[in-house]
């Protein structure tokens, strides 16, 4: 039986092993996906098990999806330009470290039916999914991106790597279209941007990655204030959908039963 795994600091939120293991046995594959909380310090023996072959794949969430790049043989083409890791494969004994978030946030806006064709895009937090997010915007043509981040040095060594973004100081807002919650603000029910949204007015955007808790209080911020308001579902539904077809060489159905297993 082969077995993956899904690390991160915190982990609990989480929903990965459900999905994964739900699609494993639609498609009669005999494996098995748990989570496991770990210290940075873990990593190095997590991907000892994967070179031999006591791990199969590895997922990666919040704050390792930096951090793991130097324990890597390789990384793909999108991995490399983000400097984000989120799936782990093996290829031809090499461990390779790829970005599937890019694709999942892509698709899940498609999903939405969202055009992001010319709007302006406020993305708070500069920490491993935010590369993702700039890349994917970039090449579905948005206007501006402005990053806001609370520490100005991690957002200034995000503009290195994207020099169309223009920097915002933490806590203010901007002129925009979009706005996106890349921080962990949120996975605990209580967080909340130090930001008052609600006189921002209508016809925004207000986009959250996280998906467990369904509503954080910044979808919340967003609905209040009568604009559309969405989490991450999907966008994790997708990224997923793509690690599961690397590893399984199978593409799962993305479907009705799918999503709402999710809500249960």
């Amino acid at each position: 039986m082969s077995k993956y795994l899904v690390i991160g600091n915190p982990i609990k939120h989480s929903l990965s092993p459900k999905l994964h293991n739900f699609w494993m046995k639609k498609n009669n594959i005999n494996s098995v996906y748990e989570k496991k909380l770990i210290e940075e310090d873990q990593i190095k023996g997590l991907i000892l098990e994967l070179r031999n072959n006591k791990l199969d794949g590895i997922n990666v969430t919040v704050p390792f999806k930096n951090v793991i790049i130097p324990f890597l043989d390789g990384l793909t083409p999108e991995a490399d330009e983000t400097k984000s890791v989120n799936t782990i494969f093996k290829d031809n004994e090499k461990v390779i470290g790829h970005n599937t978030d890019i694709g999942g946030f892509e698709l899940g806006l498609r999903h939405i039916k969202y055009n992001t064709i010319g709007k302006k895009v406020l993305i708070f937090g500069a920490g491993g999914v935010s590369p993702s997010i700039i890349y994917a915007l970039t090449r579905m043509k948005v206007s501006e991106i402005f990053l806001s981040n609370r520490t100005m040095k991690k957002a200034e060594e995000m503009k290195k790597i994207f020099k169309n973004i223009k920097i915002v100081e933490w806590g203010k807002l901007v002129d925009c279209d979009m706005l996106v919650n890349a921080t962990s603000i949120g996975l605990d029910n209580n967080g909340q941007l130090p930001i008052d949204f609600k006189d921002i007015g209508p016809d925004k955007f207000f986009y959250d990655v996280i998906y467990n808790p369904s509503e954080t209080n910044f979808l919340k911020s967003g609905k209040e204030s009568g604009n559309l308001a969405e989490n991450g579902k999907m966008m994790f539904i997708y990224q997923a959908h793509q690690a599961f077809t690397i590893w399984h060489k199978t593409m799962p159905k993305v479907d009705e039963e799918t999503i709402k297993l999710l809500d249960e």
